[in-house]
């Protein structure tokens, strides 16, 4: 059986943006994707997967949160079967717009996965969520 995997979307200092790099040591996670810019939290949370021993296929963004095009493509790469075998949970930090958030949870139903997110993009999405009722 496949290790099962962790999607991360984040910034990158290098590499093909809406392209999934698949890693499964620290040491390809460099290679392809160079150092954290400022203030992202994307390859911060691949090392903690790659550490306790997950798959990871991180698509690089151009701004975490904010590039929505790019997590949109990424989310329509993963709908393709081989790809998200073993898929244990999607890592999107930055987002907590509803739109991205309804495309996430219907990605994560059809594949029994998880999303995993921070504090504060959960308090945006439920911000946003109780302002429209």
């Amino acid at each position: 059986m496949e290790t099962q995997k962790i999607v991360m979307f984040g910034e990158a200092e290098k590499g093909e943006y809406r392209t999934p790099y698949y890693c499964r040591e620290l040491a390809q996670l460099v290679e392809f994707l160079g150092h954290p810019p400022p203030h992202s939290l994307g390859l911060h949370y691949a090392i903690q997967a790659l550490m306790y021993k997950y798959s990871l296929i991180f698509f690089r963004v151009r701004e975490e949160g904010f590039s929505l095009p790019d997590y949109y493509i990424g989310l329509r790469l993963l709908q393709h079967e081989e790809l998200a075998r073993d898929l244990l949970a999607i890592c999107v930090p930055g987002i907590g717009t509803g739109e991205v958030m309804k495309s996430l949870t219907r990605l994560c139903n059809t594949y029994h996965s998880i999303i995993i997110t921070n504090e504060r993009d959960l308090y945006d999405y439920l911000t946003e969520h109780c302002m429209q009722l």
